[in-house]
C-alpha cells in the first residue's frame, strides 16, 4: 500500500512543471487582479474594487508573467516542496552570482555545496530551481552553471529530463538557439523523448523568429508513437502563429487543441486574443474577451494588457480609457509601450481635449525613451489643434534628434499652423531650418509664406520667395503667379500686375475672371 501512496521524485518533478505551464480552477477566491473587472464604473463598489486592484498589482517579470496564475500551486504541498528548495538555495545563488567574473570560483563552489543537495534530489528539482534563480538575473550565467552540471552527469550524475526542458529554455531566451538543439539533441539521444523537452524547444525558436522550425518540431512531436501534445504546446504554437497575423491557421489549432480534449487555459486565450490584435480581428478580439469574462477562465493582467493595446490600434477610444482606468497602475509604471499606443490613438482620432489627455501621457515616459514617429505625430497634432507654442517644441526637439518629416500631410499641417497663427517669421525661421535637415520640402509652405506675407504688404519679400523655388528646382505654378496678381492688384500696382497677366498668357494658364475686360 506504501508504494501506491508514494509519490516518486519523478512525478513531482512533472507535477511541479505541470503547474508551472498549466492552469486549472482555483479552490479558493482569486486575488482581486484576477477578479473579473466590472464595466460599470460609477457604483461605489466598483470604486473600491479599482483602489483594490491597485494596491494589488504584483510585479511582473517579462519572462514569468504568469506564474501569479496559479494559486492551486501556492496553496499545494508542492509548493511547500519548492519553497522548501528555494530557501536553501538562495545563500548558494546568491554565493555563486557574488563570484560570476570567476568561473573557477563558481565551478568549487558548485562542487563543495551544490553536489550533495542536487543527487539528494534525484528528480533534478533542486538543480531547475537554481537556474531558476540565476536565470531571472543573469541567463548567460545559468547556462555556464549548466555547462557544469552537464560534465558532473559525465561522472554517474545523470541529467534529468526537466533539467534538459530548463537548459533548452535558459539557451533560448538568451538567444543561443544552437545550444538550445544542441541539448535537445543531446536529451533524445539519451532517451528522453518527453513532451516537456519538444516544448522547451519550440518556445526557443518562438522566442528567437524561427517560426518555420517551430511549426516543423511540433509536426514531428504529433508523429511521436509515445507522446502526444499538450496545453503548452498549442499554446506555444498558437502565439507563433498569432505573431504572424495567421489568423486561420491559428484557429485550426485552437480547434484542433480543444478535439483532443486539452481544456485552454488563460495563456490560450491571451495568445489568441494577441493573435486577433496583430492581424487586426476586432471583433474576434473582443468575443474571446467576452467569453473570458463569462466562462470559468477569467482574464488576468495580461488579458487587459492585450486589449488595451487592440483598442488603442482600433481607435475604440471609450473602451481604451475604461481599460486604462483599471489598471492604470500597472501601466503608469511598466508598460511604456501601452502608453506610446494610446497618445497615438489620440494622436489619430478626434476626442475631446486629447491635447491634454496627450499630455499627461507623455509626462509617463522618460526622455531617454524618444522615438521619431511619435514626435512627428505629435507636431501634426499640435498643429491640427493650433497649439503654436507646443508644435514648435517638438518640431525643436525633432531638429535635435536629427529627425526628418518626410511626408507632405505634416509638413502641411506645420505650414497651416503658422498660417492660422500668422507667425510669417517663424515659418519663414522653419522653412529654413527644414531646408538644412533635409526634410521633404514642396511648393506648399513657400506659396503659404508669399500669402502671409502679401498680406502684410511685405511685396518684396513675397517676391524673394522666388529665388527660393528656384533654388531648389521648383518652377513657377499657376498658383505662384495667382497669388502674385491677388497681392499686386490689392495694392493696386497696375504695372505688375499686367506683367503677372502677360506671364499667364504665356504659360497658358486660365486669367482671373476679373482681369478680363467687361
Amino acid at each position: 500500500m506504501k508504494r501506491v501512496w508514494k509519490i516518486s521524485d519523478a512525478a513531482q518533478a512533472e507535477l511541479l512543471n505541470l503547474h508551472r505551464h498549466t492552469s486549472s480552477k482555483p479552490k479558493t477566491p482569486p486575488p482581486p487582479l484576477l477578479l473579473p473587472f466590472f464595466a460599470a464604473t460609477n457604483s461605489s463598489s466598483n470604486r473600491a474594487f479599482k483602489r483594490n486592484l491597485c494596491v494589488h498589482t504584483p510585479q511582473i517579470d517579462r519572462f514569468s508573467r504568469i506564474i501569479g496564475l496559479f494559486n492551486e500551486f501556492i496553496a499545494s504541498p508542492y509548493a511547500r516542496v519548492r519553497e522548501d528548495l528555494t530557501r536553501k538555495l538562495l545563500p548558494l545563488t546568491n554565493e555563486l552570482l557574488q563570484n560570476i567574473d570567476d568561473l573557477g570560483s563558481v565551478f568549487r563552489v558548485l562542487d563543495e555545496k551544490g553536489l550533495t543537495l542536487f543527487r539528494s534530489h534525484k528528480n533534478g528539482i533542486a538543480f531547475v530551481e537554481l537556474l531558476d534563480q540565476l536565470g531571472s538575473s543573469s541567463p548567460h550565467f545559468a547556462l555556464q552553471v549548466l555547462n557544469w552540471r552537464r560534465n558532473q552527469a559525465e561522472f554517474g550524475t545523470p541529467m534529468t529530463s526537466e533539467e534538459y526542458a530548463k537548459g533548452i529554455r535558459i539557451a533560448g531566451r538568451s538567444k543561443n538557439v544552437d545550444l538550445a538543439v544542441e541539448l535537445f539533441a543531446e536529451a533524445t539521444n539519451k532517451r528522453f523523448k518527453t513532451v516537456s523537452i519538444y516544448n522547451a524547444l519550440m518556445g526557443a525558436y518562438m522566442c528567437n523568429g524561427h517560426a518555420d522550425k517551430c511549426q516543423s518540431l511540433f509536426q514531428d512531436l504529433k508523429n511521436e508513437a509515445n507522446i502526444r501534445p499538450s496545453i503548452v504546446t498549442y499554446n506555444i504554437l498558437i502565439s507563433v502563429l498569432g505573431r504572424l497575423a495567421l489568423v486561420d491557421s491559428m484557429d485550426a489549432a485552437f480547434q484542433e487543441m480543444k478535439d483532443l480534449n486539452l481544456s485552454p487555459n488563460v495563456t490560450t486565450y491571451n495568445n489568441l486574443i494577441e493573435g486577433y490584435v496583430t492581424g487586426w480581428i476586432w471583433d474576434s478580439m473582443e468575443k474571446t474577451f467576452q467569453m473570458m469574462k463569462a466562462g470559468p477562465v477569467k482574464p488576468d493582467i495580461n488579458t487587459y494588457l492585450k486589449m488595451l493595446r487592440g483598442y488603442a490600434y482600433s481607435g475604440n477610444l471609450d473602451q481604451m480609457e475604461q481599460i486604462y482606468e483599471l489598471i492604470k497602475h500597472h501601466v503608469d509604471n511598466k508598460e511604456i509601450r501601452l502608453i506610446r499606443a494610446m497618445i497615438c490613438a489620440y494622436c489619430k482620432n478626434s476626442v475631446t481635449d486629447r491635447v491634454g489627455k496627450i499630455v499627461a501621457l507623455l509626462k509617463l515616459i522618460p526622455e531617454k525613451e524618444y522615438r521619431p514617429w511619435l514626435n512627428v505625430l505629435l507636431i501634426r497634432v499640435y498643429a491640427e489643434e493650433n497649439q503654436l507654442e507646443e508644435m514648435e517644441k517638438s518640431i525643436n526637439e525633432a531638429f535635435e534628434h536629427n529627425t526628418a518629416v518626410i511626408t507632405n500631410r505634416v509638413m502641411r499641417s506645420i505650414v497651416a499652423g503658422y498660417f492660422r497663427s500668422d507667425a510669417v517669421d517663424k515659418l519663414a525661421e522653419f522653412i529654413r531650418r527644414a531646408e538644412c535637415a533635409g526634410w521633404r520640402i514642396c511648393r506648399s509652405p513657400y506659396h503659404c509664406k508669399m500669402v502671409m506675407y502679401a498680406s502684410q504688404k511685405r511685396l518684396e519679400e513675397m517676391e524673394s520667395v522666388l529665388n527660393e523655388l528656384s533654388n531648389h528646382s521648383m518652377n513657377r505654378t499657376k498658383k505662384t503667379l495667382f497669388i502674385m496678381y491677388t497681392a499686386y492688384s490689392m495694392y493696386g500696382q497696375r504695372r505688375k500686375v499686367e506683367l503677372i497677366m502677360g506671364l499667364m498668357c504665356k504659360y497658358g494658364y486660365e486669367m482671373p475672371l476679373e482681369a478680363l475686360p467687361s
